[in-house]
């Protein structure tokens, strides 16, 4: 059985390193790239489970700090849905559906979240095709959303392997802060550590895992 860990670059594979057991694809930055890497891996391999991993940027009043650790209960397409004079409304609003789950909402394996939860905390994370540059839009995805971090895979990987019967989870660590883009922080380093001290005993945990 294996694990297949979805990286988005090269930087983010050489962060969480090899391992017997686990198959690390570097899909590309965005959706597309991601749903298709997951599909392509998920055949080849007898997979146990798929991990969306690498770096995210943490969203107002989330209370994340650059080199945090945060592990996905929900996958949250930021994007599909339709601007209003009134505001946003999600798909579950416009009466259509993205899969088995309610609105713009992946959930992650609760096996899998079961697992790692006393390693990592559990939160939602934003999937966005548009990180948030400014003030505005970062308050806007995280009051449409309600998640604590932003990254640009995650939901595709997650839904993906839903689709493909794979359990899957989102685990990112925490590489700049969202806003402004003149006032952001940034610790690309800070971020691959973590990733690299950290991943090792959550992926014990989860090749222990029997999903049912």
């Amino acid at each position: 059985m294996t694990i297949v860990l979805v990286v988005a670059v090269d930087a983010e594979a050489a962060a969480v390193g090899t391992r017997e057991g686990v198959h690390v694809v570097t899909a590309g930055v965005g959706r597309t790239n991601a749903a298709i890497a997951t599909t392509l891996a998920s055949q080849k391999d007898q997979v146990h489970a798929v991990i969306s991993v690498g770096v995210a940027g943490a969203l107002p009043g989330s209370n994340l700090n650059i080199g945090d650790l945060i592990g996905a209960n929900f996958c949250v397409y930021a994007e599909e849905g339709i601007e209003t004079p009134t505001g946003f409304q999600d798909m579950s609003s416009l009466g259509f559906s993205l899969g088995d789950f309610s609105g713009n909402d992946v959930p992650c394996d609760p096996h899998l979240i079961q697992a790692v939860q006393d390693l990592v905390p559990i939160g939602r994370i934003a999937t966005v095709a548009t990180c948030s540059g400014t003030d505005e839009a970062a308050d806007r995805i995280a009051t449409r959303t309600k998640c604590v971090a932003e990254a640009m895979e995650g939901a595709a990987v997650v839904h993906t392997a839903r689709r493909l019967g794979v359990p899957a989870i989102e685990i990112r660590a925490i590489s700049n802060t969202t806003g402004n883009r003149e006032s952001q922080k940034w610790d690309l380093p800070a971020a691959f550590s973590t990733l690299q001290n950290a991943l090792p005993p959550i992926l014990d945990r989860l090749m222990a895992v029997n999903p049912e």
